[in-house]
């Protein structure tokens, strides 16, 4: 995790508040006066760093809360105060774990219904790519799902899924292009009734967040197949439209989870604030690189602590 922009952003917003204070008394009482333009700078510099308007205003009331009326004695840290008030709010937006799919698959086993996934996300996202680990992930646990290639709208889509269900040695079901993709869904499902599987993941047509349309098929792919969980794939470098594309699939079909890919890669930061922020869901997992093991849980704690250590 590299997140320099967002650290920056902090470093030096620690470092103005600290000037703005002063250490010319030995006892001081801290005005608003004192640190309104080190703040305003900071919102500019969050914003910069991909962090939604309105969390990064959040953050900087924050930081001022924490501040403003408090007193401080000359060399006392300045810096560890801001930088706490900044991990409380981002843990705040960032809120709890989310669940386990791993774990909810072994749950659901027991009922003899298998767990079902539907995968949502624009284009170009790395949808595919990121079903494909989490497939993965449940063989290394013991577990085969069923990937239902649902994608019936873009040229390639489902020869792009086998390709990964073939490598990985597990079961696909198809459609025809042009096929009502909830039947697809339903087929992959009872697929893995008939056959004891423990999970169905869902891929669907990437589609943009504007597309009425397009969106209009996902919801009844959703209320055919009635999924246990709803993911969200984002790719944390589009930064700003990562966090319009959340909003609007969580309004148009509901979000349970966020999976963001291309952490790695992520300089700014502030997408997986501004994300969690924008549908008050948990980021699940966190795309690490190419390779089918490339797929973390997500920690909220070990983000903050990568952005502020």
């Amino acid at each position: 995790m590299v997140f320099n922009r967002l650290k920056a952003a902090i470093t030096s917003a620690a470092s103005a508040l600290k000037t703005g204070i002063g250490e010319k008394v030995a006892y001081k009482t801290i005005s608003e006066s004192d640190i309104e333009e080190a703040l305003e700078e900071f919102l500019i510099n969050l914003v910069e760093a991909d962090v939604a308007y309105e969390v990064a205003e959040e953050i900087v009331e924050e930081v001022k809360k924490s501040l403003v009326g408090s007193k401080v004695r000359r060399g006392e840290d300045i810096e560890k105060i801001v930088v706490e008030a900044v991990k409380r709010k981002i843990l705040e937006k960032l809120g709890k774990p989310g669940p386990d799919i791993i774990e909810l698959a072994r749950e659901k086993c027991k009922t003899g219904a298998p767990l079902v996934v539907v995968f949502l996300g624009v284009n170009g996202v790395g949808k595919t790519t990121t079903i494909a680990k989490i497939a993965a992930m449940l063989k290394e646990a013991g577990m085969t799902p069923v990937l239902a290639a649902a994608d019936t709208f873009r040229a390639g889509a489902q020869e792009q899924l086998e390709t990964h269900a073939k490598r990985l040695g597990v079961p696909i079901i198809r459609g025809e292009y042009g096929r009502d993709p909830a039947s697809v869904a339903v087929d992959a499902i009872n697929h893995a009734k008939a056959r004891g599987y423990c999970v169905v993941l869902v891929d669907t047509a990437g589609r943009m967040h504007v597309d009425y349309d397009l969106m209009g098929e996902l919801r009844k792919i959703v209320r055919v197949a009635k999924p246990d969980l709803k993911v969200l794939v984002v790719d944390s470098l589009t930064g700003n439209d990562a966090v319009e594309q959340a909003r609007r699939f969580n309004e148009e079909v509901g979000v349970d989870g966020v999976i963001l890919t291309k952490l790695d890669a992520d300089v700014k930061g502030g997408t997986a604030i501004s994300v969690a922020a924008a549908t008050g869901r948990p980021i699940l997992y966190v795309g690490v690189g190419q390779g089918y093991r490339d797929l973390e849980r997500f920690d909220p704690e070990r983000f903050a602590s990568a952005i502020l250590g």
